[in-house]
């Protein structure tokens, strides 16, 4: 094996790796900044004297756990649509909030469609195939302009970043349903082809 051979070997081995810590540290580090919500004399690393790393994600992960058990009651309920009710008097921030939530609640709800069906369509143009995601259907407004013809709404996500893409409307009829989760057609996406989801008929 040449030089080229050894460094090629080499990368293949140590760049995942050093990417899967990169995004880790990255994560770790963003979930510390919730130790800031703390005040200053309830910091760990204040009555510590050093700071702990990965403190603040498990910090974070409480606060999450905390707040799911406590708007789990009736009480819970009753502080979680007064705090809704504020957002939404609130210029601005009301926007922005009714948003994000609108769009959070369709994704991860158990009952929504979102993101439940990999798919293959033709985008940017006939002929060229790419994954997409089945968000939904067209609004009614919507549907009644483009034709009496079921269509469906999608999201193509870029390579290999898939938190940017396009959402298109489409025939169900120009779509094919891919036998495959949505997490194999991720990898498949970000890895620009290179991972190929196995066989699910060997």
């Amino acid at each position: 094996m040449t030089l080229k051979g050894y460094l090629v070997t080499g990368l293949l081995l140590w760049l995942p790796v050093a990417i899967t810590l990169w995004v880790l540290h990255l994560i770790v580090s963003t979930l510390d900044l919730t130790m800031n919500l703390l005040p200053l004399a309830w910091r760990p690393d204040n009555w510590l004297g050093l700071r702990i790393p990965g403190l603040g994600a498990l910090f974070a992960v409480l606060v999450v756990l905390g707040t799911g058990m406590l708007t789990a009651n009736v009480l819970g309920q009753r502080l979680l649509k007064f705090w809704h009710g504020l957002i939404s008097r609130t210029p601005v921030v009301k926007t922005i909030y009714n948003s994000v939530k609108q769009v959070s609640d369709t994704v991860l709800s158990e009952s929504g469609q979102a993101f439940r069906h990999a798919l293959l369509v033709q985008f940017p143009h006939q002929g060229a195939w790419c994954i997409a995601f089945q968000t939904g259907k067209p609004a009614d407004e919507v549907a009644r302009l483009i034709g009496d013809e079921e269509f469906v709404s999608v999201y193509v996500p870029t390579t290999p970043n898939p938190t940017s893409g396009y959402f298109i409307m489409v025939a169900k009829s120009d779509t094919r349903e891919l036998d495959m989760s949505v997490d194999d057609a991720l990898k498949y996406v970000i890895s620009m082809g290179v991972v190929a989801p196995q066989d699910k008929a060997r």
